[in-house]
């Protein structure tokens, strides 16, 4: 089974290219990648600045998934007036769900036949931090205020459990984050925890903090930012196995988002 994480940045073209089709650039990566699962972060739902597409729809008819799922983090695009789900809006939208209002967020699907889906809500930082974005390929900086995180878990027919996330950017905040998701893994019914993964952008730039004393890093690259890796934010977290139980595959920056696509293959 290979599984991939990725930051997909809406589907935005690195470096910029206004003659770029982000269609294209995303279907020659998915294709190289030839995943069975992919954990998607900072997709769109049927925004404007990425084409009004669904995004997690469209990567699961590109690798051949049925299944797909989406957790929204804020109504509306983060490019402009947004705000944070309510208990009336639809924080669980799968491929068997009604359409509903542009959103942004986490994906997941899987070619693999999923049993279940579940979502755990995280508070956001009450205070924001300044972020680097891409911009002309170089770095800038600028003050983003954080918003509610989710974690999406898909429990396979295979017996597996694999949890996407894309935590907190603020130092410390992310930590607690992730701590709650690790002991909300236990909770989901998988006894086997050799067959629980947890991954995703966890905004952590030290390995040993993201993993902790219980759980193991499974592979280790730099995928922040694309063009030029300097730090791993991309984790695979596991339990059970170690990194000598799986293979590590590695791709080349692929023309899109900020991050580079770290994947996994297990027995």
């Amino acid at each position: 089974m290979r599984i991939t994480s990725w930051n997909l940045l809406h589907g935005l073209p690195i470096p910029p290219d206004e003659d770029a089709d982000p269609q294209a650039l995303l279907s020659a990566a998915l294709s190289q990648l030839a995943t069975d699962v992919i954990g998607l972060q900072e997709v769109d739902y049927f925004l404007e600045r990425s084409g009004n597409h669904n995004q997690t729809g469209n990567v699961a008819s590109i690798v051949g998934a049925k299944d797909w799922a989406f957790a929204p983090s804020l109504m509306g695009s983060p490019d402009e007036d947004y705000r944070n789900p309510t208990e009336s809006d639809n924080k669980l939208i799968t491929n068997k769900s009604d359409v509903a209002p542009g959103s942004y967020g986490i994906g997941m699907a899987s070619k693999i036949p999923v049993d279940s889906w579940h979502r755990l809500e995280l508070k956001g930082s009450p205070v924001g931090v300044l972020m680097a974005f891409p911009v002309d390929g170089k770095l800038k900086r600028v003050y983003v205020r954080d918003h509610p995180r989710s974690a999406l878990a898909a429990k396979l027919d295979n017996g597996w459990l694999i949890i996407n996330t894309h935590l907190s950017f603020v130092p410390g905040f992310s930590l607690a984050q992730l701590i709650k998701i690790k002991r909300w893994a236990n909770t989901l019914g998988v006894t086997d925890k050799s067959k629980i993964l947890i991954m995703g952008d966890l905004n952590i730039p030290f390995a040993i903090f993201a993993h902790g004393f219980k759980w193991r890093s499974l592979a280790a690259m730099r995928t922040f930012p694309s063009w030029y890796p300097k730090v791993q934010i991309d984790y695979f977290l596991s339990q059970k196995l170690t990194a000598k139980d799986v293979q590590h595959i590695q791709y080349p920056h692929s023309g899109m988002s900020d991050h580079l696509p770290l994947q996994i293959e297990v027995d």
